[in-house]
């Protein structure tokens, strides 16, 4: 049975034709995270948190960063299944969101506002406009700040001055291969079936 948050996400999407996952067939794990990189009407980022049995989704126009000084837009989605955490290929022509999917990074995730005194869940930290995480990926590490702005529903995403920050590293313009399948969006876009791997 589909999680009742998915029900925009399904009926977007014909499954006979794109190849994306439908939900309600994946299982919770960890605190898990996902950045894909989609080019569709234009090239962007989508990051994706693992929670209460869903992925929590953001469009980030401008890509992953680790400068402590930028502040970026992160676009709210609609929640997407699990299973999207590994999806990587094209949504073909006419099908919402049609383009190349590249699973750009993932990893797993801690919430840093349960280590501080406030020790929200990460859902009411969602609901309540502002969320700390740690980022463990294979390109992207650290402490990231993610906050509801009052500009409609978009939020901020915003690199937390640790250990991690460098200022002068441009990962969403220097590395541009999947971490699934070391595979370029040109070599996704042009693979034999496009589909899933």
């Amino acid at each position: 049975m589909s999680h009742p948050n998915l029900t925009e996400y399904n009926k977007k999407r014909d499954f006979k034709k794109s190849p994306e996952p439908k939900g309600g067939n994946s299982k919770p794990g960890s605190a898990r995270f996902v950045i894909q990189k989609y080019d569709a009407q234009n090239l962007h980022f989508d990051f994706r948190l693992e929670i209460a049995g869903v992925l929590k989704s953001w469009v980030i126009p401008k890509g992953p960063f680790t400068n402590p000084a930028d502040k970026r837009l992160a676009i709210p989605t609609e929640d997407h299944p699990i299973d999207y955490i590994d999806f990587e290929g094209v949504i073909p022509e006419g099908q919402y969101g049609a383009g190349t999917v590249m699973v750009w990074d993932n990893g797993t995730f801690k919430n840093l506002l349960e280590e501080n005194e406030e020790e929200k869940s990460l859902e009411e930290s969602y609901k309540d406009g502002k969320m700390e995480v740690w980022l463990e990926g294979k390109k992207i590490s650290g402490g990231y700040t993610l906050i509801k702005t009052n500009m409609g529903n978009n939020w901020l995403i915003i690199k937390k001055d640790d250990k991690e920050a460098d200022a002068r590293r441009k990962p969403a313009k220097t590395e541009n291969e999947s971490v699934k399948t070391g595979r370029s969006m040109k070599e996704i876009s042009t693979s034999s079936n496009g589909k899933n791997e």
